[in-house]
């Protein structure tokens, strides 16, 4: 997964530091794409919780023409960008897996007659 993420270099900011953008889906899950809604929000609900979980390790939001649905930060090492993102998704995939653990167990007690 982490060796999947393409990381582009942008010019740098005004201060000479570089910065490098990762389009906004390597931030989302096959389970957040099927939670999602089937309707014109959908890419805009997508990019806000990409955004989101991306802000956990410097990531805002990329207002240019260049990179569409980037999401931009500041790194000297594209390696590290690489592993800080896979990080923030394991984590995702944690949290979810622990979600439907719950909702089978939840499901489970509502089979059993009482």
């Amino acid at each position: 997964m982490q060796d999947d993420i393409q990381v582009t270099t942008v010019k740098h900011d005004i201060n000479g530091n570089p910065r490098r953008v990762v389009h906004f889906l390597a931030f989302i899950t096959e389970a957040d794409r099927k939670a999602a809604p089937a309707d014109l929000t959908r890419v805009g609900r997508l990019y806000d919780l990409a955004l989101a979980r991306s802000r956990a390790i410097g990531g805002r939001k990329f207002h240019n023409r260049q990179f569409g649905g980037g999401i931009v930060f500041q790194s000297y090492s594209d390696n590290e960008l690489r592993k800080d993102i896979a990080g923030v998704m394991a984590g995702v995939a944690i949290e979810q897996a622990r979600d439907r653990i719950k909702a089978d167990i939840l499901a489970e007690y509502e089979e059993v007659p009482a």
